[in-house]
C-alpha cells in the first residue's frame, strides 16, 4: 500500500468515525456562511496538504532528517500565533521551545542526518508540511472555541476528502489491496483511530484553553515515545541519550506550560466565586 493511499484512508475513515460520532451525540452543527473560508483553509493546512507533503516528502528524505526538521512546527505556531495576536512574544515560551527542540535534536543525533543533495526536495517537502501544520495549530484556535472542538474537527476532515480521496484513488488504483495481509489492515485501523481521530481531537479540545505554541510544543514528545517504547516493542536497548533527550524534553515542555498553570490557580485564588456555579464533585471509590 502506498503512503498516498494510506492519507486518503486515514481521512476518509476519520471522517466516517467523526461524523458517526457527532450524529450519535446529536452535536452536528452547520458553520456558518462567514466562516466556511475559513475552515477550508484549516482544512487545507491541517489535514490535506499536510499529511501529503510529509509522506511524500518522507519518501523522499531520510526519517532521521524528517524528524529532525519535524522540531520547526513549534517555532512556525509560534511566529504565526504572534502575526495573528493569539500569542506574545515571551522568553520563557521560546526558551522552552529551544530546550526542548534540542532534546529531539539530541535524541535523533543530527551527525547521523543526510542533507544531500538527494534528500532537498523532501527535506523542503517536509518543512513545508511542518509550516502548513504549525500555521494550522495557530489559525484554528477560534473555530474551535466558536464551534466547539468535535464539530469543527468533524466538518475539516470532510473537506479534506476532497483533496485526499482524488489524490488516493489514482494511487489505489494501482495497489493490490487484495494481497494486503490482515496486519496491514489492523494497522490501517489503528493509524485511522489512535494517531487520527484521538490525536487530532485532543489537540483541537486542547486549543480551545491553552495557547497555541504551547499546543504545539507537546508535539517534541512524540519521537520521545517512539523511542521510549522501541525497547519494549523492538528490542532495541535502553540507552543513556533516550535519558538525557527525555530530561531535555520535559524540561523544555514544562517551561512553556508552567506560566499558563501558574496563572490559572493565581486567577482561581484571587477569584474562588467564580467556580461557585459549578456542581458539587464527588468521588466514589470503586
Amino acid at each position: 500500500m502506498s503512503s498516498t493511499s494510506l492519507v486518503a484512508l486515514r481521512v476518509v475513515g476519520a471522517s466516517v468515525a467523526f461524523m458517526l460520532l457527532q450524529v450519535k451525540l446529536g452535536q452536528l452543527r452547520k458553520i456558518p456562511r462567514r466562516d466556511l473560508a475559513w475552515l477550508v483553509l484549516c482544512s487545507m493546512l491541517g489535514v490535506a496538504l499536510n499529511q501529503l507533503l510529509f509522506v511524500k516528502g518522507v519518501a523522499l528524505t531520510t526519517v532521521i532528517n524528517a524528524t529532525l526538521l519535524g522540531t520547526t512546527i513549534p517555532v512556525f505556531t509560534l511566529v504565526v500565533s504572534i502575526a495573528f495576536g493569539y500569542d506574545g512574544i515571551s522568553l520563557r515560551r521560546t526558551l522552552g521551545i529551544a530546550l526542548a527542540a534540542s532534546g529531539v535534536i539530541y535524541l535523533v543525533d543530527p551527525l547521523r542526518a543526510d542533507f544531500s543533495a538527494q534528500t532537498n526536495t523532501g527535506n523542503l517537502l517536509i518543512v513545508a508540511s511542518s509550516l502548513f501544520y504549525g500555521a494550522y495549530i495557530a489559525v484554528s484556535r477560534d473555530l474551535f472555541k466558536r464551534y466547539g472542538a468535535l464539530n469543527v474537527i468533524s466538518w475539516m476532515f470532510c473537506i479534506g476528502c476532497l483533496v485526499t480521496v482524488p489524490v488516493g484513488a489514482y494511487a489505489l488504483s494501482g495497489d493490490n489491496l487484495q494481497a494486503a495481509p490482515v496486519t496491514v489492515w489492523l494497522a490501517v485501523i489503528y493509524i485511522i483511530l489512535v494517531p487520527t481521530v484521538v490525536a487530532f481531537y485532543l489537540n483541537a479540545w486542547a486549543l480551545t484553553r491553552v495557547t497555541p505554541s504551547t499546543v504545539a510544543t507537546y508535539i517534541y514528545l512524540q519521537p520521545l515515545i517512539a523511542f521510549g517504547l522501541a525497547p519494549l516493542i523492538l528490542g532495541e536497548t535502553f540507552n543513556s541519550r533516550i535519558l538525557i533527550a527525555s530530561l531535555l524534553i520535559f524540561a523544555g515542555v514544562g517551561v512553556v506550560t508552567k506560566r499558563g498553570r501558574s496563572r490559572a490557580v493565581k486567577e482561581v485564588a484571587e477569584h474562588p466565586d467564580a467556580l461557585a456555579h459549578l456542581p458539587n464533585l464527588q468521588i466514589s471509590s470503586p
